[in-house]
This record gives C-alpha cells, structure tokens and sequence, in this order.
C-alpha cells in the first residue's frame, strides 16, 4: 500500500482495525505509516468522526477533517457484525491478521463476537490491542474530555488560582493513550517473536492519563500538596512557560531552565543587575518571587522588539520561541517533512503520526487517502 524504494519495517504486517474515534485510529494510521496494511472495519453507519465537520467543510463528504487525522494509509469495510455474515467475515479476516485494534466497552466486543477470545481461538499468532475508558471491570464508556476533568489536567490547565478548568485543544488523553498502545503492541510483536503466541495488549484512557502526570503527581505524592493552575507557567522553574508580548507585538516565551542561561537572559535584556538580586539569582529564589519577576520581565520585554531579542537568546542557545498559529506552525518550513501530500482523492495534506527516523528503513513518501464510507451494496459486494 505504500510507495518506498525499500522495505518499510512493517511490511507485510495485516491488521484490523475495530477502533473509532482517535486513539485506535492514531495507532492504525500509524501502523500504515510503517508498511503495516490496515483494513479498518466500520458499521454501517461508519466510524462517527465522518461526521464530526467544522463550518467550513463540505457537508456531504464522508471524510471529515477530523476523520483524515487519523485515517490515512487505510482502507475501509463495513460489515455489520450484528448480523451472522457479519461475523463470520470479521472471523475470516481475524484468522489471517497480525493485530487486532478494538475500542470496545467491556462486554460489547463478546457480543459483537469481537473479543480477545473468541479471535485468539481462531489465530493463536493474533495480538489483540484493546482500549477501554476505565479498563476491563468498569462498563463505562471514555470520552476524552471527561478524562481530562477526572484526571486532573483541566484544573491544571486553568489561567490561575482560582479561574475556571479548561480542556486541552485536541484530545490529549486519546492521544497519549494511542502513544501506549503503540508501545504495548510493539512490545507483543517482539514477544511473539521469541514464542511465536500472540496476546492481549489492554490500555484504559484513565491509565494512560494518570502515567502523563509525570512531575505533577510527583509533586503531589512527594509533598502531599495539590498542585495549582499556573496558566502556561511551570510550577519548579522561573521563567518558565510564561507568555510575554515585545513591543513589535511579537508573543514569546521563555523556557529558561538554569542560572546560567538566566544571567544570558539579562544581558540580552541589559538588565544585569537582576542576577545579583538575592530574589532571583537562584532557580529555587525566582520560583519563591515568580510574581515580581514575571513583572519585571513584563515590562522590560514590552520595549524591545521580539524577533530581535528571540535571534539574541538564539544565538546563546537560551531556549525561547514565538508563539504560533496552527497554520504559522505547519507552515514553517521544518515541518514540511511531517505533512503528507495530498492525493487525486483527497486534494488536502495530511499529517503524519511517526515522527522518528532511522537510516534503516525509509519514510512512506506517499499513503492512500482517508477512505470514503462504502455504501451498502459495495460492502456487500467487497465482503462477499
């Protein structure tokens, strides 16, 4: 299914895709990135992100902007395993495949004849990666937004004490949930290896959510103190996180993680002598007065033109960046090499999931477009 001069590493690799939304497709796609073909099995009324569509796109095409984000590299079957043909196609196609993505609530795959084991029995090589919202005992569906809100990420990601939780922009909690599930399964893949037995690989969006807390647990379980909303400021390190705006209307940040880098930043900013000022020639000092820093920073970037000053703190390698639109990012030519091109029937770029590289395999130069949604008869067709 895709255009290299060499062998992708997963070439030949045959998956089914079960999953909706965005965390199994994230995985799917990125399967298919690697030479992985992957089928995506859709109920008649089709993965429900077809239908999730801005204002601005057409209203009568099958595959939405949010559906392409995840769907590149694939084709598309509907089957509808309701029905006993259904599952009986589902069941052919499980007995020759790789790995099997599902997004099933607890107990609706078993019903669907879509489980880990009524699969397994008919391919003992199949790897069965399986997302639920809060794991396998708990019947409640995950949405992503709602996990953010139990997680703890929308109260830390509030403008300040005491201001309202908000959700990230994109769906975080699927997002680091496909990160896992990726792992889980390579990791199956290099065990099937050494056994020649597939397995079952289970992630939980609660799971996954928890694990990303990193330094915010931490500081939780270390100190027995909540940690607090801070805007985009960084509860350990000063100035850090923070969005200041130059005189040229040029927003930045700083990301100022040592002394030395600080004591650069003030010569740039020809303030030297804030680094002799007890409050903050140390990290743990600037961290105790954060607020009269951030002030003073304030105030003293308002005068100075931003893309001068960023080229400055470049130069000295003192890590700081303007802040970006979506369109401003994607459109930098460094990300050039992330963007799929658009194909004769889907005349838009895509994005791409993997984002590493090695000298031993190449880059998918070119992936299949998002399928469109089959129509009845044409599925019945192709499954028969």
């Amino acid at each position: 299914m895709v255009d290299s001069s060499f062998s992708l590493p997963l070439q030949g690799l045959f998956v089914l895709e079960l999953a909706s939304v965005l965390a199994g497709p994230q995985v799917g796609q990125f399967l298919a990135e690697l030479g992985a073909d992957v089928l995506k099995i859709e109920a008649p009324a089709g993965d429900v992100t077809r239908t999730w569509k801005t204002r601005g796109e057409d209203a009568h095409t099958s595959v939405s902007a949010y559906f392409s984000c995840a769907n590149w590299g694939k084709q598309s079957l509907v089957l509808d395993l309701t029905t006993t043909a259904g599952r009986a196609s589902l069941h052919e196609l499980a007995a020759r495949a790789d790995i099997v993505l599902a997004s099933y609530k607890p107990g609706d795959a078993e019903k669907l004849g879509a489980d880990y084991a009524t699969l397994s029995a008919l391919n003992s090589r199949l790897i069965y990666g399986h997302i639920t919202g809060y794991g396998a005992d708990v019947n409640r569906a995950g949405y992503d937004a709602v996990l953010q809100a139990e997680a703890g990420f929308m109260h830390l990601n509030a403008a300040g004490p005491g201001q309202p939780p908000q959700k990230m922009p994109v769906a975080l909690i699927d997002l680091l949930t496909a990160h896992q599930l990726k792992a889980g399964l390579l990791t199956a893949l290099y065990q099937r290896e050494r056994t020649g037995q597939g397995t079952l690989v289970e992630v939980s969006l609660w799971d996954s959510a928890l694990a990303s807390l990193a330094n915010q647990a931490a500081s939780f379980l270390v100190t027995g103190q909540e940690p607090q909303p801070l805007g985009s400021g960084h509860p350990s390190i000063v100035p850090y996180g923070t969005v200041y705006e130059a005189a040229d209307g040029v927003r930045l940040l700083l990301a100022v993680g040592s002394d030395r880098q600080f004591q650069q930043l003030c010569a740039v900013l020809a303030q030297p002598e804030w680094t002799a000022d007890a409050r903050f020639a140390t990290n743990p000092a600037r961290v105790a007065h954060r607020a009269e820093l951030e002030e003073l920073l304030r105030a003293r970037i308002a005068e100075v033109k931003g893309q001068a000053l960023l080229a400055e703190l470049g130069q000295l390698a003192v890590p700081a960046g303007a802040v970006r639109t979506v369109g401003e990012a994607l459109g930098h030519p460094s990300a050039q090499a992330m963007l799929l091109p658009a194909t004769p029937e889907f005349a838009h770029q895509g994005l791409r999931t993997v984002a590493f590289r090695s000298p031993a395999w190449p880059t998918a130069a070119v992936l299949p477009a998002p399928p469109p949604l089959q129509s009845t008869a044409a599925a019945e067709e192709t499954s028969g």
